[in-house]
């Protein structure tokens, strides 16, 4: 017995789709139980839809409504079925067959199984699996059809999801804890302007001196700060946002691992912090390369092996500083976007990269050059320029409020677009005794 989970759901769904559409000289003698603007539905559809819902709902121990209520709810199923079907038709949308069987392979999937045993398992049941490939199909392409009309009607404002980026900060800012670093570059009880200019030049050269990165913290904080925890190396431990006091819990709020923040000016002197870690946060580090590179694509008059060859002749040049990478690029280089900028592609994940690329950079420490190498779009010569991991919690911020914000809107407009698809088409329900 397959699992009561999302099966379940696609077995109840698939039941009420079976094929609705030119079906009038196939069936002839069977009854018209609605017409759906070109084409029918017939009785024996609707009948077996029930059925089918019956056997499911048996197997599974789920209760249903009333006969009368399971075929109001079957019938209208079918006729929004065939209004989507005719939609798809109209814009040109087709399901490939590849993506039947990917999808039928997803659910043998959630299911904990091969194809080829999910397959003997419906069948086993009593089902036909090639129906159950018509009905995949067809809720495939009501999905696909629905995505694509009701995408256009939805937009979420820049406002929208920087209000929601707020709200899902503080949410979460309850159960963060930020362990911060310190250094008080101090002030008299009264001090004169004097005072206050002279700490502020230095507690600036403080942060400049912190920038470098080769610079210890704590070690910088024992010699320089004036604050309780100077001798710890200005260690205040870990503290939730709230235990903080509100002038740190203002500066760090936004900020990542790693920030140096400051200086602050207060009552005391002006503080230089830094988050040494964060933790109860769901941050997201992203692994970026930055690289540059020359394409030479072969034609009729360039072979293959003439392209080859330009591109490794180039690699000794520059090698031996008798030719300028740059130069080349811009005045040779086949990928236009690149080449005005000395063949320079900038910092990208390297999956969006074609596989040979990728592997190429793989290979490579910073500064190096690849040998020539072949992709699908040429012959290609790398310099990995450098490496980096970058932290994009801000940006999975704003990407989940927007998939938030897009979903909610998506969900609306959806339900509205079915009413008015269905108020747009010529539906007459004959009844079962037409």
């Amino acid at each position: 017995m397959l699992k009561r989970t999302k099966l379940v759901v696609w077995m109840l769904c698939f039941a009420t789709l079976l094929v609705a559409n030119n079906v009038r000289s196939a069936e002839l003698l069977d009854r018209v139980a609605v017409i759906v603007n070109q084409d029918v539905i017939l009785e024996n559809q609707i009948e077996k839809a029930i059925e089918n819902l019956k056997q499911q709902a048996a197997r599974n121990g789920q209760e249903l409504p009333s006969d009368k209520a399971l075929r109001v709810q079957v019938t209208e199923k079918l006729i929004l079925n065939a209004l989507q079907q005719q939609m798809a038709e109209r814009i040109g949308l087709q399901v490939s067959d590849a993506q039947v069987q990917q999808a039928a392979q997803n659910i043998a999937k959630e299911q904990k199984m091969s194809l080829a045993q999910f397959r003997n398992t419906l069948i086993a049941q009593g089902e036909d699996y090639e129906a159950f490939l018509d009905q995949l199909k067809q809720e495939i392409t009501a999905n696909e059809v629905k995505r694509a009309m009701v995408s256009r009607r939805v937009y979420v404002s820049q406002q929208e999801i920087d209000g929601l980026v707020t709200l899902l900060k503080e949410r979460g800012q309850q159960s963060e804890e930020y362990h911060l670093g310190h250094i008080l570059i101090g002030l008299p009880s009264e001090p004169k302007v004097e005072d206050v200019d002279a700490a502020k030049l230095r507690a600036e050269k403080v942060l400049e001196l912190l920038q470098d990165d080769s610079k210890d913290f704590k070690k910088v904080a024992i010699g320089a700060s004036s604050g309780p925890k100077a001798l710890e190396g200005g260690d205040f431990g870990w503290m939730n946002i709230n235990e903080m006091p509100t002038l740190f819990a203002e500066a760090v709020t936004g900020q990542n691992k790693g920030s140096l923040i400051g200086p602050i000016r207060s009552g005391a002197g002006f503080h230089i912090l830094k988050i040494f870690d964060i933790r109860g946060r769901q941050s997201v580090e992203k692994f970026e390369v930055n690289a540059r590179h020359i394409l030479i694509k072969p034609n009729v008059i360039l072979s293959d092996a003439k392209a080859k060859n330009m591109l490794s002749a180039l690699l000794q040049q520059v090698e031996a500083d008798e030719a300028d990478f740059a130069e080349y690029a811009r005045l040779n280089s086949d990928d236009p976007g690149s080449a005005a900028k000395g063949g320079e592609l900038g910092w990208a994940d390297p999956e969006m990269y074609v596989p040979a690329f990728k592997n190429a950079l793989a290979e490579l420490e910073p500064g190096e050059y690849s040998e020539p190498f072949k992709s699908v779009h040429g012959w290609h010569l790398v310099q990995l320029l450098d490496r980096r991991t970058r932290d994009a919690t801000e940006t999975a911020y704003e990407d989940h409020a927007y998939r938030m914000l897009f979903n909610r809107k998506f969900n609306e407009e959806a339900e509205a677009w079915l009413r008015e698809l269905r108020e747009q088409g010529y539906v007459e329900v004959l009844g079962k005794d037409n």
